[in-house]
């Protein structure tokens, strides 16, 4: 099952996607190139060129760069496609229209993304995600907390959510979740609860395909975590706001959200050390619970 969103407008993105199909085959007629040609030129396939000016494929960025290239395009129209393709390979999807359609299916996208993934990097400066929560922390943490957000069927969502983590015994697919301390100590929920959740992180972390680094409070960081993210192989990169998710797909997007990773992930603490964090705040969260 490919992973769907809702995008911004959708009337508008769908216009954009079409008048980029439409720039592109446009240009492609007046160099007077056969389609087969430019798949040559561009080293794509000619049923690739053919999808992208149907409009039934949308071209990546590099895509578009590299079709502009070999048409030898002015910089002033190349620039122009480039924002517009960028533009097109921006979604978002509010919290809102998931609960519409129900919360669970959600976490079914998010299953069948893991799924076609590799390697996925999270992210996580504010709160662990749902591969790693027990239940009670993800009862409280899908159920509506402000009188805006949506009516959600939680014991659905959060039943699913537990059924997703069973992608973290596949050893064939490696898992990156780097946290800050605050997102480890954060108490989102009852301190009996919070120190199991942080007792089974260190348990997770156990795992041969999974590696958890913790950046604590007392490292100098080069960055502010500004936003959850989560990037998919080198293909897209969600990032989670109050109201919603976006989907990036642009190569740059994603090479830009890699190279953020790597700078936070060089100041955790990871293996033993990072297990020993979370065991250590466990027992801290048990004793404040006696």
């Amino acid at each position: 099952m490919p992973f769907h969103s809702v995008p911004i407008e959708p009337k508008i993105r769908g216009r954009e996607r079409k008048e980029l199909a439409e720039a592109l085959r446009g240009l492609r007629r007046a160099s007077g190139l056969s389609g087969e040609r430019l798949a040559i030129r561009c080293n794509m396939s000619q049923t690739k060129i053919s999808r992208i000016e149907t409009g039934r494929a949308l071209p990546s960025v590099l895509d578009v760069e590299r079709i502009l290239k070999a048409l030898a395009v002015p910089d002033e129209v190349s620039d122009e496609l480039l924002v517009l393709a960028r533009r097109a390979n921006v979604d978002y999807a509010s919290w809102r229209a998931y609960a519409r359609v129900g919360l669970y299916h959600k976490q079914t996208e998010l299953k069948a993304l893991e799924s076609s993934s590799r390697v996925m990097r999270h992210f996580l400066p504010a709160i662990p995600t749902g591969l790693l929560h027990v239940r009670e922390y993800a009862v409280e943490t899908l159920t509506p907390t402000v009188a805006s957000d949506p009516a959600r069927d939680v014991v659905r969502a959060v039943q699913a959510r537990i059924d997703r983590q069973a992608i973290l015994d596949d050893t064939s697919r490696s898992f990156w979740f780097l946290l800050t301390e605050q997102a480890v100590k954060w108490q989102r929920v009852s301190p009996g609860a919070m120190a199991a959740q942080c007792a089974h992180m260190a348990e997770v972390n156990r795992k041969p395909n999974i590696e958890i680094g913790i950046v604590p409070q007392g490292v100098q960081v080069p960055g502010t975590p500004m936003n959850i993210f989560v990037v998919y192989d080198d293909r897209l990169v969600t990032v989670e706001l109050f109201s919603g998710e976006v989907v990036l797909r642009d190569p740059r997007d994603i090479t830009q959200h890699l190279h953020l990773f790597d700078l936070f992930w060089s100041h955790a603490l990871t293996g033993d050390a990072a297990s020993a964090f979370l065991n250590e705040t466990s027992e801290a969260f048990m004793r404040q619970r006696n």
